[in-house]
């Protein structure tokens, strides 16, 4: 239930608990801090994934985001002297310790930041946790919201400093000591990690020595993911505290300068988070200021960040007046990776009038085109790129199109241009991974054996599920919209005709023959795949939505409404559109087990949130009067917002009903797409 109004902290979305449950274990929040940072848990305060942490800092290369503060220990003990312990643990053999959760009354996000309200013997306490934006910095927030009476706070931090996809097994290190300075207190661990700052404020403190190693915890979705899943804390002791309620209590954990993680104070941080927040709101689009849309943009924030592992590159674009802008493609493991962020910008970007980043995005992208390619993603706490990816770069085009026509940023397409000309000399003469064009029909084909290069990209070991080699159908749609943009915009450059004739006439050879080579007749259908190691595959996929989907279509039209109808029969869910149509040999409904029993099922029939935006796309353009009808798949996806990640959208999707989330809790595509097309279809 959303309550919309300009005030940040009036927009709030609660939970419904369910007493006696175990879905507010299942059930993940999330805060980041606009470097790739974050804090994360499950509402119940149980750590039940790897991720789950109070701080997760994205700390220079080689480090990357690394896990500082695991977790905090909390007891609240009320003025009768009624102690209780808030969240809690699972241990080894499955034993949960969770005296907490009959005293969390309401969980909500205002404003996008998680709040907890508990009741303990009369006294209501309510948490609050924020990052301030930019900073390796975490605060922990207490008010006592009812109940005259002062209560008595203890806070113990634990934690295994350790890279955020470290497994929970891995060795806790001896040597940790908790330091003093100037009232102040630091955890030190005895490797290459940065100290942990802690400071609490609000009242006078007592801190009581008690250190302890903590065993034998359980991480129940490391366990069901085949993962190494139990583990060690370390703790130092408390600090003790009177909460009052005239007074607020915070602690403060931080791997930042002193003076950077004391420069506001907890209450100060939240207030500045709130008016920021506030301002993302007034900057979006006015169909995504209110409602739905405007939990969407908050959700949106998450994923723009300002990478802190490349410096050079970074150097180099301030010398240039310019910034460096990405985007994480998922919490909480992916890193940023091109595909994921050609896709996303415009949602993440655009829709919401951060149009300044979206440059920063594209002429960053542009520094690091190597061979015709884009990066397909960059390795946590590495500065280079891996470029094993043919369809990127293509949505490179896209992105670059869609930024123009929202700002109209003549410059930076100036700017990219002999980018773009180089990218498709790259490709018509042939690149890396056997990624070029067919001499003897124009079409773009890829493969090289052992590497997957379309966003089907699951591999296991030297398993590549769906290498789909030779000439992909989305490949080709995007080739021929890229040509045709390409060759309009050197149209418009003074000098460039003959260049601009040459690439239209590339795009009309491309049309003419994908139209001819990708009919199935059989099925009234395209083939997901020409020309590859077995022939023709006339898989029934989502990727021939695009040759409707895209703003140069490179289907006839005649055919369009054919394979939206395909779409809509054999595709279509309440949550998005399966990978591979039901009743084909591969097919998998659920995505569930270990790596390889997932990745099995990654593109095999499992829902993929984000392909809500080609379905839009393409059901406009066979049925454009129906926006209400385009607007239903859109709606049907976003009641999925409390199901995993509060607040936010899953990366995927099991193919069958409840259609349970899976994957990341929070995707950039899926949060993107749905964005952008929840304002593309909101009513006129």
């Amino acid at each position: 239930m959303i309550e919309s109004h300009r005030r940040i902290d009036r927009l709030v979305r609660r939970l419904e608990l369910k007493a006696g449950s175990e879905d507010h274990i299942e059930r993940e929040w999330l805060v980041t801090n606009g470097l790739g940072g974050y804090a994360s848990g499950t509402v119940a305060g149980v750590a039940s994934r790897r991720y789950h942490g109070l701080l997760v800092s994205a700390l220079p290369n080689p480090l990357g985001r690394t896990m500082m503060l695991n977790h905090l220990i909390e007891h609240v003990t009320a003025p009768d002297g009624t102690r209780v312990r808030l969240g809690g643990w699972e241990h080894v053999g499955g034993r949960l310790d969770l005296p907490g959760a009959s005293h969390l009354v309401e969980f909500r996000l205002e404003g996008g930041l998680p709040v907890w309200r508990f009741e303990i013997a009369g006294a209501v306490v309510e948490r609050r946790i924020v990052m301030p934006h930019r900073q390796n910095t975490v605060c922990l927030i207490y008010h006592l919201v009812g109940g005259d009476a002062p209560v008595r706070l203890a806070l113990q931090p634990s934690v295994h400093f350790r890279s955020h996809d470290a497994a929970t097994d891995t060795k806790l290190q001896p040597g940790y000591r908790l330091t003093t300075v100037d009232g102040h207190y630091q955890i030190d661990a005895p490797e290459e990690f940065p100290p942990l700052r802690l400071a609490v404020h609000g009242g006078e403190t007592e801190f009581t020595v008690g250190v302890a190693r903590i065993d034998e915890l359980r991480y129940r979705v490391e366990e069901a993911r085949g993962y190494g899943h139990t583990g060690a804390l370390w703790t130092p002791g408390r600090f003790v505290v009177t909460l009052a309620a005239d007074a607020d209590v915070a602690l403060v954990a931080s791997t930042e300068p002193r003076e950077v993680m004391l420069a506001l104070t907890p209450v100060e941080v939240l207030a500045a988070e709130h008016e920021r927040r506030r301002r993302l709101l007034v900057a979006a689009v006015p169909e995504a200021q209110d409602d739905l849309a405007a939990e969407l943009v908050l959700a949106a924030d998450q994923f723009l960040i300002t990478p802190v592992g490349r410096v050079t590159e970074v150097t180099r674009a301030r010398a240039r007046g310019d910034e460096v802008r990405t985007v994480i493609a998922g919490y909480h493991w992916f890193t940023d990776w091109g595909r994921d962020t050609m896709i996303s910008l415009e949602g993440l970007a655009l829709a919401t009038g951060r149009h300044a980043e979206a440059g920063y995005i594209l002429r960053a992208f542009a520094q690091y085109v190597r061979d015709g390619l884009i990066p397909n993603m960059f390795p946590e706490g590495e500065r280079e790129g891996l470029y094993h990816t043919a369809d990127a770069t293509l949505w490179f085009f896209h992105a670059a199109d869609r930024y123009v026509a929202a700002t109209g940023d003549r410059w930076t397409l100036q700017l990219l241009l002999p980018t773009l000309k180089e990218i498709v000399a790259w490709h018509l003469r042939g690149t890396r991974f056997g990624i070029g064009i067919d001499p003897a029909d124009g079409l773009l084909r890829q493969g090289e054996e052992g590497y997957q290069l379309t966003w089907m990209d699951a591999k296991v070991d030297d398993w590549v599920v769906t290498p789909r080699r030779g000439k992909a159908v989305e490949l080709n749609a995007l080739w021929y919209n890229a040509l045709t943009l390409l060759s309009a915009w050197l149209y418009e450059s003074r000098g460039e005709e003959a260049t601009a004739d040459t690439l239209a006439a590339h795009a009309r050879r491309a049309r003419e023959s994908f139209n001819r080579r990708f009919w199935y007749e059989a099925g009234g259908h395209l083939y997901d795949v020409v020309d590859g190691p077995d022939g023709d595959d006339p898989a029934c996929r989502p990727n021939q939505l695009f040759a409707v989907a895209l703003p140069h279509p490179i289907l006839d039209e005649p055919r369009w409404a054919a394979v939206v109808e395909t779409a809509r029969t054999r595709l279509l869910t309440p949550v998005g559109l399966r990978s591979l149509a039901p009743g084909h040999p591969d097919y998998k409904a659920r995505y569930w087990g270990d790596l390889r029993t997932r990745d099995a099922a990654y593109h095999q029939g499992t829902v993929w949130g984000w392909l809500v935006g080609p379905w839009v796309d393409a059901w406009l353009r066979v049925h454009p009067e129906d926006r209400a009808g385009a607007r239903t798949a859109v709606a049907s996806l976003l009641e999925r917002l409390d199901a995993f990640g509060v607040g936010t959208l899953a990366e995927v999707f099991d193919a069958e009903a409840p259609f349970a989330p899976r994957g990341c809790i929070a995707q950039a595509w899926s949060v993107a797409e749905a964005l952008r097309c929840w304002v593309k279809t909101a009513p006129r």
